[in-house]
């Protein structure tokens, strides 16, 4: 019957008297009720106009399917005065895997004429009163366009673990910061010691501490991707491939490293119903792998969900493969896959067919008799402009290191070229000079720049990719010159805390840029890199001794 609770079990919400100055109105949080959905639909036409990214809120049948669904807990805010609806949350509670036991908070919206009353925070809590004995974990994708709801999910014991880049179509994209809070004995069933690839391992750090967990991540110093294998045929998959594919092991009942909502086993009917795909490779006739997706054409979004396979071979292509066909239709702007963070060879094999990091999302997912962290990794198939960001403040780092990473993203073809010419990087494997790549920030030189001076601090090293610095002593004199794939600031950063000459940018350029502390971290992370970074530091500095040594000379004559 409309109005009464999922289960037993379920707590209503008490009412929740909110003053204002001029009514003295009583705010009931209740259930919604099917007579309600009129008036959720108008506060979200309200709040969003015509662009909102779930459709299905502007349509009545489709709000009263929800109202009445026990998979959908709809709560309204009600001003019992006059009876209008203020306010109203729900919560998706299937939103993992059967029995993963993990609900998203969202839907969020507060009528023009309840703000400033406390209604938000009101929803918010007596969501979390509903249905905290119904799941392990919580989650909300808050909007990055301001800061009320990221601000009303921290204050409900939610934390910052991501920020997934411009995964929302409300007009223009939008982002939205991801926030995760655990229930019951979510946190006791957690594996420990994930192994990470280093590209993750900051964020995991952040995302860990910030659950108030110890960070345990193991950080996998030489990561291999799955082998890169190419002499695979691809079709999607038909109605008679579907018994074929349930005898695969692989992926799906064992060794298990992606993650999603939906899975092969739970048949063709709510596979079809949740527009899922799946792409199938053949080798010599013989079906040996598929990986399977879903598609949302309203947001212009896809969502990895699974991959089988009879061994390592079909893996790479499988992935390389569908981001191949999503960037060549051009229907999907957004790409995310939920990755096992104990498999850095699939962490390592996404990051090579251009998904980076954007969430470290704690014990998410059960996985027989424990529950697995998982990294959320994102394909942006657009451009990335972070600027109009609004990030609550305990979220911020956890932003910034995600914007950081698709900043690069746009720069690392330039600077993986750097790395493969300057002598300073001679002798790395391909994989090291992809990690150098992505350690390093691209600098802009302007001509009269001066990029130091005698007693500034050393803090930085530059490796010149174009133009031309000049190096003076203490007396102005020319005892020097940097250009293309030679390195700047190398010596003082390594013998002395302050430069003893100065730089002058002589001619305009573009230079790669790595502070002190990210040399030192990359490092200790990575001590394969840094024998063959000291060694060739070692070697240049001579050469660039000797050579201001020759030019001092002449100078003399």
């Amino acid at each position: 019957m409309s109005g009464q609770p999922i289960t037993t079990r379920l707590r209503w919400p008490r009412a929740i008297t909110l003053s204002n100055s001029e009514t003295e109105a009583m705010i009931e949080i209740r259930r919604a009720r099917e007579e309600d959905a009129d008036a959720i639909r108008e506060m979200f036409h309200l709040a969003y106009g015509d662009d909102y990214f779930y459709p299905q809120y502007y349509n009545v049948q489709s709000l009263k399917r929800m109202i009445l669904s026990d998979d959908t807990l709809f709560l309204v805010a009600e001003d019992t005065k006059t009876g209008a609806i203020l306010g109203t949350a729900s919560v998706l509670l299937e939103v993992g895997a059967h029995a993963d036991l993990v609900a998203e908070f969202g839907r969020l919206v507060v009528h023009p004429e309840g703000r400033g009353q406390g209604i938000g925070g009101k929803l918010m809590q007596a969501r979390v009163e509903f249905v905290q004995d119904r799941l392990h974990v919580g989650m909300v994708e808050n909007r990055s366009a301001h800061e009320f709801s990221q601000r009303i999910s921290h204050q409900h014991g939610f934390h910052p673990v991501g920020l997934l880049p411009d995964k929302f179509k409300l007009g223009e994209r939008e982002s939205a910061a991801l926030y995760v809070r655990h229930f019951g004995q979510a946190l006791e069933l957690r594996r420990n010691h994930p192994h990470l690839i280093p590209e993750i391992y900051p964020l995991a750090r952040l995302a860990l501490e910030n659950c108030q967990l110890t960070c345990d991540a193991i950080i996998e110093a030489e990561p291999r991707a799955y082998p890169h294998v190419e002499q695979f045929q691809i079709q999607e998959m038909e109605s008679e491939l579907y018994p074929v594919l349930l005898r695969f092991e692989r992926g799906r009942i064992k060794q298990r490293e992606i993650f999603g909502r939906m899975r092969l086993h739970y048949g063709l009917f709510q596979l079809r119903a949740s527009h899922a795909q799946y792409l199938v490779a053949y080798r010599d006739d013989i079906m040996v792998g598929a990986i399977g997706y879903t598609v949302d054409e309203n947001e212009r979004t896809g969502k990895i969900f699974e991959l089988v396979s009879l061994d390592d071979t079909p893996i790479y292509y499988l992935v390389s493969e569908l981001v191949r066909r999503c960037q060549a239709e051009g229907q999907i702007d957004y790409l995310e896959a939920d990755v096992n963070a104990y498999s850095p060879q699939m962490q390592q094999t996404f990051l090579e067919n251009g998904f980076l990091p954007a969430a470290y999302i704690p014990a998410m997912v059960f996985n027989n008799v424990e529950r697995l962290d998982v990294v959320r990794m994102v394909n942006l198939l657009t451009s990335w402009n972070g600027d109009s960001l609004q990030v609550y403040e305990v979220g911020r780092p956890v932003a910034s290191l995600v914007d950081e990473s698709l900043t690069l993203k746009n720069v690392l073809p330039q600077l993986i070229q750097t790395v493969k010419s300057a002598p300073l990087f001679a002798g790395l494997s391909e994989e090291q000079q992809q990690y150098v790549a992505a350690s390093a920030e691209l600098e802009s030189l302007q001509a009269g720049e001066v990029l130091f001076r005698p007693d500034d601090p050393a803090d930085k090293i530059r490796v010149i990719i174009s133009g031309e610095v000049e190096i003076q002593n203490c007396h102005s004199q020319t005892v020097g010159t940097i250009g293309p794939d030679e390195s700047l600031g190398d010596l003082a950063s390594i013998s002395d805390q302050t430069h003893r000459v100065s730089a002058l940018v002589k001619a305009p350029g573009q230079a790669m840029l790595f502070s002190r502390e990210e040399l030192v971290q990359l490092v200790h992370t990575r001590p394969d890199i840094g024998m063959i970074l000291f060694r060739n530091f070692s070697r240049e500095l001579a050469e660039k001794l000797q050579r201001m040594n020759v030019h001092t000379l002449f100078k003399q004559d």
